[in-house]
């Protein structure tokens, strides 16, 4: 999808700051973070949200979820970290593109 910002990213038009990529996921530094540290893992594959996952993405899911403890370990989250993907607008989602939200540190939000 050419007007999506994530494929545009996911494809190298628009700058990122990467800190991890292969064949199926691409992950970044949120430019509005909400901790001290907040990537975005996306798929390469363009799915709009969780809503739209079928059979067929069990293979990409399954990578992005046992990607996550490493990025977190990378990132020095050796105490823990919180994982969020919003779903639709009632779920908060701005990008419709399929996301992961990985945040730790000291800065952490609780929920309020």
């Amino acid at each position: 999808m050419s007007d999506c910002l994530f494929c545009n990213i996911s494809q190298g038009n628009i700058p990122s700051d990467i800190v991890y990529e292969d064949d199926q996921v691409v992950v970044f530094k949120d430019i509005y973070p909400k901790a001290d540290v907040h990537l975005l893992m996306i798929s390469r594959q363009h799915i709009g949200s969780l809503n739209e996952l079928d059979k067929s993405h069990d293979e990409l899911i399954c990578h992005m979820m046992r990607l996550l403890s490493k990025l977190a370990k990378d990132q020095g989250l050796d105490n823990g970290f919180r994982t969020i993907i919003n779903t639709g607008p009632g779920g908060g989602q701005e990008v419709y593109h399929l996301h992961m939200h990985i945040l730790g540190g000291d800065s952490l939000p609780g929920f309020a």
